[in-house]
């Protein structure tokens, strides 16, 4: 029985040379089987796997990743400020996805917020460095300088949703317009006819495709454009609370509405209690992302699901495809994706 351990023949680290003596075969094929290169027969990968576990050999990740010019490591960036973050469900939905899709590789991942000037700039120095090999962008506004700064720095980069509709870089995203429409004709479905709808920042263009959603939805079914029946948000609950008090002074006859997220469906409920309003009886409400504050609100809130720990899984992907993928920027322009993944109603007793 081998008893090698740990130790090599010097007695120290077990190299990748004794590694190929054992399995009897070079040391290419073994950097091959350690890299999961598929170019290796089931047989020669089994010899190498046996010598590897027999001389308790590790991989030196960090020499691998130097000589492949790589770090090993991706971030994260929010440019948001860490406040909403760990108060909106979305983003911790969104990490848990991206650490489960990480899970089975080597790859570290740095969590960056870039919510101000200030951050945005360490964050430009700390990635000129060349300190990760890609970055994953979530909650991208339209006037952001970010996702700029990573195309000229030559950092492959994903995006959770699109800038616009020429949005030039790989993204994911739901889709928000089907979402919303599937919301408002959930609605009328159930009888409401004066629908009003709290939008999301509408400087991200999620929130301006809900919208639309919106806007189709009533327009097909036959109801009247009523600009008074819309108001922005934020996304916030206070938001949800203010834009829900504002629309009630406008429109008091007002029978249901559609919130662009559940916090901010939460704001709007607390507003609708305070006036007097009973939910679904007098005015139905609709949320947007199906996260645990619809599911615990009271009465639990119908909402739409958007897969967002999907979204999270998709966007490593794709990242770890383009960081593999060591061609010059300019020749992978026509390679970028805009993947959409399907949302889903969850009907519950607010409407």
């Amino acid at each position: 029985m081998a008893s090698h351990g740990a130790r090599g023949r010097g007695g120290g680290r077990p190299t990748l040379e004794e590694v190929a003596a054992r399995a009897g075969v070079g040391r290419g094929t073994v950097s091959r089987v350690i890299n999961g290169s598929p170019r290796v027969s089931d047989a020669t990968r089994a010899a190498v796997e046996a010598a590897v576990a027999e001389l308790g050999y590790v991989p030196n990740t960090a020499a691998r990743a130097l000589a492949a010019n790589r770090t090993d490591a991706i971030a994260l960036v929010v440019p948001e400020p860490e406040t909403r973050f760990f108060a909106e469900p979305y983003f911790s939905d969104m990490l848990r996805g991206v650490g489960a899709a990480l899970s089975d590789t080597e790859m570290q991942l740095l969590l960056i917020f870039a919510g101000s000037d200030r951050e945005r700039q360490r964050l430009a120095d700390y990635l000129a460095a060349h300190r990760v090999d890609g970055v994953l962008l979530v909650s991208v506004h339209a006037d952001d300088p970010l996702p700029d700064m990573l195309a000229q720095l030559e950092i492959p980069a994903v995006i959770s949703g699109p800038r616009s509709a020429a949005e030039t870089l790989t993204s994911v995203d739901s889709d928000n317009y089907g979402g919303a429409r599937q919301a408002v004709e959930h609605l009328i479905g159930r009888g409401r006819r004066r629908i009003a709808h709290i939008t999301g920042r509408l400087d991200v263009y999620g929130a301006q495709r809900r919208v639309d959603g919106y806007r189709d939805a009533l327009r097909d079914a036959g109801h009247p454009e009523d600009e008074l029946m819309i108001e922005a948000g934020d996304f916030s609950e206070e938001g949800g609370r203010g834009a829900m008090a504002a629309l009630l002074e406008r429109r008091p006859d007002l029978d249901a509405v559609f919130a662009a997220s559940d916090v901010t469906a939460a704001g709007a409920r607390h507003a609708l209690r305070e006036a007097g309003r009973r939910i679904p009886e007098d005015v139905a409400l609709v949320g947007y992302d199906d996260s645990a504050i619809a599911r615990h609100m009271d009465p639990p809130l119908t909402s739409v699901r958007q897969p967002i720990e999907e979204m999270g899984r998709s966007m490593i992907d794709l990242l770890l495809a383009e960081v593999a993928d060591r061609r010059p920027p300019v020749s992978r322009e026509l390679d970028r994706r805009q993947v959409v993944l399907a949302t889903e109603l969850v009907a519950r007793a607010s409407s």
